[in-house]
């Protein structure tokens, strides 16, 4: 019983040195989309990969999709050679009611994804590098409402690291608090 206390103590340790941390390899993982058809990370190597927490009844999620914001981001992103996965944590319903999806939406079984990041809401958003890297981690954009009006307003910073990442830097902004609706573990 007295190397409980020590044993937990070193799996906390393990724990949180998996978690995924800006510069270091982002956190493998392999799962289905909504299709059924198998997508992993290693896959896209050599490519930028942005990874966007959904959960289609949060109204921080439908500021951006009904808006057709999010939408036109990852068209934007994907005419660009960009990976836009969409991670579905929970089994949300997907809610064809509210546009198209041009990002891949991959289904988080056992919360399995959204654990390695340390996913906390939607849209929680992570930005990994054509090396495998992760460059961003944190809010979509600067102005934590429900309004489709403050997009406009907002510094985008998924699409920031985007663009800082073609160009051949690093972002100059990597971590940032996500606002949003709490990911259901």
């Amino acid at each position: 019983m007295r190397l409980l206390p020590t044993l937990l103590a070193c799996l906390a340790t393990l724990a949180a040195s998996a978690a995924a941390e800006i510069g270091k390899p982002a956190p493998d993982f392999t799962a289905k989309d909504k299709d059924g058809k198998t997508v992993s990370l290693a896959d896209f190597k050599g490519k930028t990969v942005v990874l966007e927490w959904y959960n289609p009844g949060c109204p921080y999620v439908k500021k951006f999709y009904d808006a057709g914001a999010m939408q036109n981001a990852q068209k934007d992103a994907i005419g660009q050679g960009v990976v836009w996965l969409v991670i579905n944590t929970g089994g949300h319903k997907l809610n064809e009611s509210n546009g198209y999806y041009p990002a891949t939406v991959v289904m988080d079984e056992g919360s399995k994804i959204a654990r390695a990041y340390e996913a906390k809401v939607t849209p929680h958003c992570f930005v990994i590098d054509a090396k495998g890297n992760l460059a961003y981690k944190g809010a979509i954009d600067s102005v934590a409402s429900t309004k489709s009006a403050d997009i406009e307003k907002a510094t985008n910073y998924v699409t920031a690291a985007i663009k800082a990442l073609k160009d051949g830097k690093a972002p100059e902004v990597t971590t940032t608090k996500p606002y949003g609706c709490g990911v259901k573990y």
